[in-house]
């Protein structure tokens, strides 16, 4: 039983299947990938993944807090659990440990990467994906602050090319030559895809290889006798099965926390907007970052998709007007006569964070419990290589790669 159909719910459900289990997905939504998965950016790229808890990023977050147009909101509030979060995140800003989380979720996207073109070729999918990635710096200060990750892209061999602004333009033509770029790190093997696109495919192949789909089924918790799960709660009844995964994005802690297992989460809301475009001579073909705003522009068939903005401390999916202000303005600034601002269909979700970065995943305390959760903004990147690792751990299979820092195991030591 996988409880959730977002993204990391319907690749689970799809890897289990393929490894030949009987497998039903128990989904409140009416369909999949509705919810964090829905309108993300889009951004599969391993080289860029990197956790939110990073040197310096506590002075960036306080000073955010006095600008109208700002990557990061906090929004202070009475809730324990956030401030114990607050606490471990401060704590984890440190560069060994920020280079050490790194270096968790590189590995585990540069094999889920792997993993996606694999199952790609196989079923030969199309899901508006396209190949390169360019981060876009402002300043000379941000190229410097740049190369700690440089020097990590160069040990794990990844192509990556620092570029000048003429290399830059040359590179992406409908760069908006009036806006400052001090420089762009060009890493040409990362890519971009609808999350939500593949999500619906894979969807259909699991469910014509024998996958149930449970939409519209409230999961309101999971029984226990002494270290098994019995069957899940749902508000249509009861569902059985002989283990259970849990992908259900930020409402994996209240499911979890019945059971006595705390998993330090908290929701960092997102937001996008998606226009059409007009000019297609414009638009960017290759995907950008502008690290500044730290919002992406993806291109997605005819339209583009805008996203970006992290917002910690608040739990209603209202969306909020400066955010998205800022998204249209960073589109503006680089591609000012792409698209139709004015008419932009806008979306926010809530990405399930972890203090230290990776997610967790594989085993619990819990005989037939299994995780796969806290992914925050990675988990469309990340989401083929954590299914394939949570059927090996299931299966009773050594992973394809090293699970340390991966498992619920490192807050259990904590």
């Amino acid at each position: 039983v996988v409880i959730g159909a977002g993204i990391i719910g319907v690749t689970t459900a799809y890897y289990l299947r393929r490894d030949g289990h009987e497998v039903t997905v128990v989904e409140r939504r009416s369909g999949v990938a509705q919810e964090t998965s829905f309108a993300n950016a889009g951004v599969m790229a391993p080289s860029y993944v990197a956790p939110w808890s990073q040197p310096g990023m506590p002075m960036k977050v306080l000073a955010y807090l006095f600008k109208a147009e700002a990557p990061i909101v906090f929004r202070p509030s009475l809730d324990p659990a956030l401030w114990r979060w607050i606490a471990r995140w401060l704590g984890e800003c440190r560069l060994e440990r920020f280079t050490r989380n790194k270096e968790r979720m590189q590995r585990l996207a540069f094999y889920s990467q792997s993993e996606l073109r694999t199952l790609r070729d196989l079923h030969r999918l199309d899901y508006e994906q396209s190949r390169g990635y360019l981060q876009l710096f402002r300043s000379e200060r941000e190229i410097e602050r740049s190369a700690v990750t440089r020097k990590m892209l160069a040990a794990l061999g990844v192509s990556h090319t620092l570029l000048t602004p003429e290399q830059a333009h040359i590179l992406e033509p409908a760069l908006h030559a009036p806006t400052r770029l001090a420089g762009a790190l060009h890493l040409p093997d990362d890519e971009t895809g609808n999350c939500a696109f593949f999500a619906q495919q894979l969807k259909e192949i699991a469910i014509n290889d024998g996958v149930q789909f449970r939409f519209n089924q409230l999961a309101l918790g999971l029984q226990r006798e002494q270290q098994r799960i019995t069957h899940l709660r749902t508000n249509h009844g009861d569902v059985r099965g002989d283990a259970y995964v849990v992908a259900a994005g930020i409402d994996s802690v209240a499911l979890l926390r019945s059971l006595r297992i705390r998993l330090p989460m908290q929701p960092v809301k997102g937001y996008s907007a998606t226009a059409a475009i007009t000019a297609f001579e414009h638009a960017p073909y290759i995907s950008v970052m502008d690290e500044t705003y730290k919002v992406a522009i993806t291109r997605m068939g005819k339209r583009l998709r805008i996203a970006g903005t992290a917002e910690l401390g608040t739990r209603g999916m209202q969306l909020r007007d400066s955010a998205l202000t800022t998204l249209i303005k960073v589109a503006q600034d680089w591609f000012p006569y792409a698209a139709s601002y004015a008419k932009s269909r806008f979306w926010v979700g809530a990405r399930p964070m972890l203090p230290d970065g990776p997610p967790v995943l594989g085993k619990t305390p819990i005989t037939n419990l299994y995780l796969n959760a806290g992914h925050g903004s990675t988990g469309w990147v990340m989401a083929c290589g954590s299914a394939r690792v949570v059927t090996e751990v299931i299966a009773g299979r050594a992973p394809a790669i090293d699970l340390s820092g991966l498992t619920l195991e490192r807050y259990a030591r904590a």
